[in-house]
């Protein structure tokens, strides 16, 4: 690639709009080498627009975006060759099996056909895939596939793996699966853009986090980081408050979301005031835990549907 780019990715006033329509809305962010960066947000807010600005499906409408230092406007070719996708869909090509699809496909990287025959093998032994090399892609399960999509897009020994929402609707045991390999392939330097729905899974993969919304960025940091700013350490759910407790939650200056039916009380107050709240107010309808990433989300994000 030609010397050592400060950045993986590099975007500045990103944009992408649709006639009238914006996608994304002029935002700016950073990958740094062997990071694992998740864009997270709801359903529209610009996550998938981004990311395939970023592996070249669609063109920029304006900003400017570097991969591996190179420009993205007139460099495309160069880049896509030295970035994996995992895409939302499993599209393998059920005419094939399971190793024919990643020889076949490393074909679009100039891979010759011995060398991708052995790196087919090698990548379908780390996805525990091996003992299916030679089935048809129809008569594997949603995990199984999902892995094979994963594999697929290592075959070029990527430089950048993207992964769009990686483990959208798979069992526990696959999507735990799943992750076991991402974390591996992170701890030997892999660099990693992720979007996800799942806040378990952003907390676990990624170093940083990006939450955006209607196009834009809200906030960026660590999971960590943003939980303790928007969230604090505990919250205390309790459901049919009373107006006594609207009042006295008022009049500590609590950070709280008042839901009618449900009352969500958020941050590090001292114990003395979370030992008032339970001992005056919450009897059988009170639930004491710790903040998580899902917390944060709602917050900036709200809880209205998204379709």
């Amino acid at each position: 690639m030609g010397g050592s780019p400060r950045y993986i990715i590099e975007a500045r006033n990103l944009r992408k709009s649709f006639g009238d329509f914006v996608a994304v809305d002029d935002i700016s962010f950073h990958l740094v080498h062997g990071e694992c960066l998740g864009l997270l947000g709801p359903n529209g807010a610009g996550k998938t627009s981004t990311v395939r600005m970023i592996y070249g499906f669609s063109p920029l409408t304006g900003g400017s975006l570097h991969i591996f230092g190179l420009n993205m406007r007139t460099q495309w070719r160069a880049i896509r060759f030295s970035i994996g996708v995992c895409q939302q869909e499993n599209n393998p090509d059920p005419d094939l099996t399971v190793l024919q699809n990643l020889e076949v496909f490393a074909r679009y990287f100039d891979i010759p056909r011995k060398t991708a025959k052995e790196k087919a093998l090698q990548l379908l032994e780390y996805m525990a895939l091996n003992h299916r090399k030679d089935d048809t892609v129809t008569s594997l399960s949603g995990g199984m596939l999902r892995r094979l999509i994963l594999a697929r897009a290592l075959i070029n020994d990527p430089e950048l793996l993207i992964l769009d929402e990686p483990t959208t609707a798979l069992d526990p045991q696959s999507r735990h699966q799943v992750w076991e390999r991402l974390e591996e392939l992170r701890s030997k330097g892999l660099s990693i853009l992720l979007t996800t729905h799942n806040m378990d899974e952003a907390s676990r993969l990624c170093d940083r986090l990006i939450i955006m919304d209607h196009g834009k960025i809200l906030v960026q940091g660590k999971p960590s980081q943003l939980i303790r700013e928007y969230a604090g350490r505990d919250v205390v759910e309790i459901t049919e408050p009373s107006q006594e407790l609207r009042t006295f939650i008022q009049s500590q200056h609590l950070m709280h979301d008042d839901l009618e039916h449900r009352l969500i009380i958020y941050g590090q107050p001292d114990d003395r005031i979370f030992e008032k709240i339970g001992n005056r107010y919450c009897k059988e309808k009170c639930i004491q835990r710790m903040a998580t990433l899902e917390d944060v989300f709602l917050r900036l994000t709200g809880r209205e549907l998204r379709e």
